[in-house]
Parts: structure tokens; C-alpha cells; sequence
């Protein structure tokens, strides 16, 4: 397989998500989008809704419509931030709700800053795409919120969550499988993502110091400097609290570090999280398998292998990979994009129903009693994986053909 291959299928596969989640999670009855739609694409009107699952709609549709200026998209944007704005911004006392019912009324209050960060991202992609100034506006306030009531001004970072009106809550989790730990990797690489989507539309100093303090807090605290590995959670004091191994969150940061560095133009930090990014690349090979596709996690205390492979980290696989590639000019990162992308194809698109299964087992049988949408399953990390790896192959074959024109002259 070749680039120009490569970016064809992939301007092929976005298409067909984009069109996925405009024929089917439309809800046209109680508006914005459905909560729950299952792998035989069965809707479930009643079922709740999620910030985080319409941020990344926002956000993929924002992106979409950027990338390729097709006005289904622009409307699919609107819709979300309306219903946003309308339904899942909590106006009394700042932030937004985890999820409302399926007619739109709040439902788990709870403020998780994950789920801030989400929004914040999605909205920031919707005004750089539609120049739509509530969208910067709200993305600014949901910055300064997370500011004001999440950060640690004791030992840096961010806390996890709070109750509706800010104060502590037992359940910190974001899912039944987290640890219940003060802050997370997770909650930190979706605040960094989302701060710099943020100074793309917002070029703010401060705003610049925290995404610089964010990478300096991968570098100290997040990154595992030994194995490459993230560790994924922790006390307020930094005191590491599993050893479960992330494939898909180490291959995701690894692309996404760099980009923060390269977005606020601090070379130290641009050559420092690059040399960061092979390191977690390589970390994350062994997990690796012999068909192409990237395991999920492994528990490294019991020596335990998760042996299922989730749509997502084979999504950030391919951005992984593809970076490390042009980061180190090493073909083999190059041929672990192709070969997950190969697995993608037979093994996790949906070719009968649409879009990509939430993942297969280790004989590659579906998993069962999984969402096709859902709180977590949305359009965005398959979506953000084939428009990225597009510019990014776009870029490459213009400098290569460009290359070739100052040959021949």
C-alpha cells in the first residue's frame, strides 16, 4: 500500500461513518441526537444522552465540514451545539451535566472534567469551522471553569470530578472499570487535547502557559520514563495507583503530545514530546498482534492480557503510528499504520450495518452486548483518525511532489 492508496480508502471510510451517524442518530422526535443505537442498528428512544457522546459529534461534524466544506456536515454541527447548549450547560452553576434524559431533561449532574474538556474541544472545532461566536464564547467560560474549580494550585494538574455544585464526591470514576482516584491520564489527555483546540481560535499567553504545563506534567508524572508507558492513575499528590498498561491511550498520546507542543510553537517542549512519542510508539509495539490490530490493556501486576481489540485504540493506532513514522522517517512505524488499518478492514468496520463494531475477542468474533452509539461510542476517534491521517498524508505528497519538481529544474 501507498499514500495516495492509503488517503483514498480513508476519504472513502469517513464518508461512510459521516453518513452512518446522519441516517441513523438523528433524533428527530426529542432532537439532537439518539443516546443508544445498537450493533443491529436498533434505536432506544428512551435511553439517556451524553455530553461527552454529543461533544464528539460536535466535533467530528465541526471537522468534517472544515476538511471537506459539505453542508450536511455544517447542519449536523448546528444541531449539536444547539442541543449543547440547550440541554447539557449547566447555567446556575456552571459546567456540564454527564448526561440528560432522552427528552433533554438533566439527569446525572455530576461534573466531571472530562466531560467539560469534551465540550470545550467540540466547541472550539465548531468555531474554527463555522466562525460561530457562542461556540467560542462557551469554550472560553468551560476553560475558565475548569481553571477556576479544578486546578491544583498545591501540585499541579487537575482533579476528576465534583457534584453538581462543586463540591466532593465519593464516585470519582468515569466508568464502572476506572480506579477511583483523584486525577486520571485520562482526564489530563482530553483537557490537553481540548486546550489546544482552544488556542487555535483563542492564541492566549496563559492559555499557552497551562498546555505548557500539561506536557511538563506528561513528561514528570503521566509518562512512565522506564517502560514508555502511561500510568493511568493517581492521588493528588502524584502517587502512582495502577499498573494497568493503556495500548490505546499510550499510541493516542503519543500523537497528541507533540501536536499541543507544535501548536503553541515552544521548540524545547516540540523536541522534547517527539522524542516522548517514540518512546511511548515503541512502548506500545508489544502490544501489538500478529493480524495487525493493537490489543486493549494488559495488567501488568497479574501478568494478564486483556485479549479483546476495541474500535478506538485501532483508531489512534493509525495516527500513532503514521506520526512516530514521520517524526523518525522509520519505515516499520509506517508499516504498523498499514497493517492496522488492514485489520480495521476485515475485522472491526461493520460492513452489513454500518460504521465500526465497539470491538472483536481474541478468535475475532463480534463482542457482544456492545453499543454502535452510545455514551462512549461516538463518530470521533474513527472520524478524527481518517480526516488527520488525510491532511497528514496530503501534506506529505504535496512536499514529496514538490521535492520532485525542485529535481528536476
Amino acid at each position: 500500500m501507498n499514500g495516495e492508496l492509503l488517503k483514498n480508502e480513508l476519504q472513502h471510510e469517513l464518508l461512510a461513518i459521516l453518513d452512518y451517524w446522519l441516517q441513523h442518530a438523528v433524533d428527530e422526535q426529542q432532537g439532537g441526537f439518539y443516546g443508544r443505537i445498537d450493533n443491529n442498528n436498533t434505536k432506544y428512544p428512551d435511553a439517556p444522552k451524553g455530553s461527552v457522546l454529543n461533544a464528539r459529534i460536535l466535533w467530528t461534524f465541526s471537522a468534517a465540514y472544515s476538511l471537506t466544506k459539505d453542508p450536511r456536515y455544517a447542519t449536523a454541527a448546528d444541531r449539536a451545539f444547539a442541543y449543547i447548549r440547550e440541554h447539557f450547560i449547566d447555567s446556575l452553576y456552571g459546567g456540564v451535566y454527564w448526561s440528560v434524559t432522552s427528552n433533554g431533561e438533566s439527569y446525572d449532574t455530576k461534573k466531571q472534567v472530562y466531560a467539560l474538556a469534551f465540550v470545550l474541544y467540540g466547541c472550539s472545532e465548531y468555531y474554527r469551522a463555522l466562525k460561530n461566536e457562542p461556540a467560542k464564547a462557551l469554550a472560553i467560560q468551560l476553560y475558565e471553569v475548569i481553571q477556576q474549580k479544578s486546578y491544583d494550585h498545591k501540585q499541579g494538574g487537575y482533579f476528576e470530578a465534583f457534584d453538581r455544585h462543586w463540591e466532593g464526591v465519593a464516585d470519582l470514576r468515569l466508568s464502572h472499570k476506572d480506579a477511583n482516584e483523584k486525577k486520571t491520564m485520562n482526564t489530563h489527555l482530553h483537557i490537553l487535547e481540548a486546550y489546544t483546540a482552544l488556542y487555535r481560535i483563542y492564541p492566549d499567553e496563559v492559555l499557552a502557559k497551562h498546555i505548557a504545563a500539561l506536557l511538563h506534567t506528561f513528561h514528570d508524572h503521566l509518562i512512565n520514563q522506564q517502560t514508555g508507558h502511561l500510568h493511568l492513575f493517581f492521588d493528588e499528590h502524584w502517587t502512582v495507583k495502577s499498573d494497568t498498561v493503556s495500548y490505546g491511550h499510550d499510541i493516542e498520546a503519543s500523537w497528541l503530545l507533540p501536536e499541543a507542543a507544535e501548536t503553541i510553537g515552544d521548540e524545547n517542549l516540540v523536541t522534547l514530546m517527539r522524542a516522548e512519542a517514540l518512546k511511548m510508539a515503541d512502548a506500545v509495539i508489544i502490544g501489538l498482534d500478529t493480524d495487525g490490530g493493537l490489543w486493549y490493556e494488559y495488567e501488568t501486576s497479574q501478568n494478564r492480557l486483556i485479549k479483546e481489540k476495541h474500535w478506538w485504540p485501532q483508531a489512534e493506532a493509525l495516527v500513532g503510528f503514521y506520526s512516530a513514522w514521520q517524526i523518525s522517517d522509520q519505515h516499520e512505524y509506517l508499516q504498523y499504520a498499514y497493517n492496522v488499518w488492514a485489520f480495521i478492514k476485515q475485522y472491526i468496520r461493520d460492513d452489513k450495518h454500518g460504521e465500526w463494531f465497539w470491538g472483536v475477542n481474541e478468535d475475532h468474533s463480534v463482542m457482544q452486548g456492545q453499543d454502535k452509539v452510545g455514551l462512549w461510542k461516538g463518530p470521533y476517534h474513527n472520524g478524527r483518525a481518517c480526516m488527520e491521517l488525510i491532511k497528514r498524508i496530503n501534506i506529505d505528497l504535496s512536499g514529496a511532489r514538490q521535492q520532485a519538481e525542485n529535481s528536476n529544474r
